[in-house]
């Protein structure tokens, strides 16, 4: 038995009585989502809840269950991998950090402190599906050069659409190998390809050190960086994507993309010593985008009996992790990710963002989930500006079903439906329209969903709730009585 059965094993155990408890009290309709799921969704929630909140446990270094999560599988099946690092500008071109330094102030509501980090050469992992493997069979022993001339060369890849892909994890976790069958699948259903990006994590690298990574990457598709394996790939040819964090980083992009537009017509910077155009992407998705990373909205409470994220006190006080090598940060703040004064900022929580006029198509995904609230105002507010939005709500399904749950009909309904958006945004742009779907659980029924009204929550409301929310964490953390950090030179 490997180390990874073995914690399993080890984690599961001790649950088993409250598992069978479950399962009884499911079989007998006495739970409160025995109408709505069966037995095997009610019990990967109950262990998937259990695992996310460390109920009755002892807290873990941030570092260990970060490391946990960072173990790389391997690679076998149905699936193309081909690595590669991406060079970063060199330090004296200032052009890039500049530009998303000026837009984080430009669109901050008040003080806000943050370090200015410098870019860095960041891995990307360049996925395609696989049609000919086995279920079991390695990855060939080639080249990463030759794995992607090999992955392109597909028959079934027909399509030039290129997902750029962020992966999620609450920005501490996870990684592109944790997401290589999502990737895949993707790349399948688009018959295209997906680059999905390793950017920093957090705690070691706060905001927005992520958001740095993300816009070079985004440059480096456009203008390959020398000795890149791919060729340049066209704005029009390319889709942001992510799940839960990454929904929240690829929209976070978009918002600074948009930003850039909005303060001239034709945005350029400086990339490797050239002046590049910064134009708009083919379009952007989001499944179980966190776009309030104040955890604030109403759903975050009311839809909990659905879902198995930890409940918002889980981020209030953050000194009851054991302390190691990456966590309390250097220099000390309040939230894994960013200083607590950025925590309504419209670049750190897209939900803040007064518009998204100009935007190319989007797409949404969201359960009954305890996001759900977020993604519902930003979509309605999308679709309310003029922007195309696909939107779809599938009831009582927890965070990011579509990945944890493939053996349920709609999650296999909603990957096919964010493929097919993404393909259609490239080959099809003029096909997709506005709509709004609710998918019921049971039965996988359809009604039709008016996106812009989608949510009562205003803008206005929102942030009443963001402002609320930071205030109170700010309080609690002078409680615990730490000093805030002074923003950087």
């Amino acid at each position: 038995m490997d180390g990874g059965a073995l914690g399993l094993l080890k984690f599961l155990a001790p649950q088993v009585p409250s598992l069978l408890n479950t399962a009884a009290w499911h079989t007998l309709g006495m739970t409160p989502t025995s109408s709505k799921w069966g037995l095997r969704e009610e019990l990967t929630v109950q262990v998937l809840r259990q695992m996310m909140s460390g109920t009755g446990t002892k807290p873990k270094p941030i570092g260990k269950t970060q490391a946990v999560t960072l173990k790389d599988p391997g690679i076998k099946g149905k699936i193309w991998v081909a690595k590669a690092t991406v060079k970063a500008p060199s330090p004296e071109d200032e052009s890039l950090r500049d530009a998303v330094f000026t837009a984080i102030d430009d669109m901050k509501n008040g003080e806000v402190q943050y370090t200015k980090p410098d870019l860095v050469d960041t891995e990307v992992e360049w996925t395609g599906f696989r049609p000919s493997a086995g279920k079991d069979d390695l990855l060939p022993n080639f080249s990463e050069d030759e794995k992607f001339k090999r992955m392109m060369a597909e028959p079934t890849r027909t399509s030039d659409t290129t997902i750029l892909y962020f992966h999620g994890g609450a920005y501490y976790l996870c990684d592109p190998a944790s997401h290589r069958a999502l990737c895949s699948r993707l790349a399948k259903e688009t018959n295209g390809r997906v680059c999905s990006v390793r950017y920093r994590l957090a705690p070691q690298a706060a905001f927005p050190s992520q958001l740095l990574d993300a816009f070079m990457m985004y440059l480096s598709l456009l203008y390959p960086p020398p000795g890149s394996m791919h060729d340049a790939v066209p704005a029009k040819h390319i889709v942001l994507g992510g799940d839960s964090a990454g929904g929240n980083l690829d929209f976070a992009l978009l918002q600074l993309l948009l930003q850039l537009h909005r303060t001239s017509k034709s945005p350029t910077v400086q990339f490797h010593g050239k002046t590049v155009d910064v134009p708009l992407p083919a379009g952007a998705t989001a499944n179980s985008g966190w776009f309030d990373i104040a955890r604030s909205m109403p759903s975050i409470i009311t839809n909990a009996k659905y879902d198995y994220l930890p409940p918002a006190t889980h981020d209030d006080v953050l000194s009851r992790f054991p302390a190691d090598n990456i966590w309390p940060a250097k220099p000390p703040r309040g939230d894994l990710f960013c200083d607590l004064s950025l925590l309504d900022h419209p670049l750190v929580s897209p939900l803040a963002a007064e518009s998204w006029e100009g935007a190319p198509p989007l797409w949404f995904c969201t359960g009954q989930e305890m996001l759900s609230d977020e993604d519902c105002v930003v979509a309605s507010r999308a679709a309310s500006q003029g922007v195309t939005v696909q939107f779809e709500e599938y009831e009582a399904m927890p965070h990011c079903f579509g990945m944890l749950m493939p053996f349920l009909p709609t999650a296999d309904r909603c990957m096919r439906s964010w493929g097919d958006f993404c393909r259609r945004c490239v080959e099809e742009p003029a096909s997709v329209k506005t709509n709004g779907t609710y998918v019921h659980a049971k039965t996988g029924k359809e009604e039709t969903l008016v996106v812009t009204e989608v949510s009562k929550i205003t803008l206005e409301e929102a942030r009443r709730y963001m402002r609320e929310a930071k205030e109170k964490r700010l309080k609690g953390y002078e409680k615990e009585g730490k000093t805030m950090p002074k923003p950087a030179l």
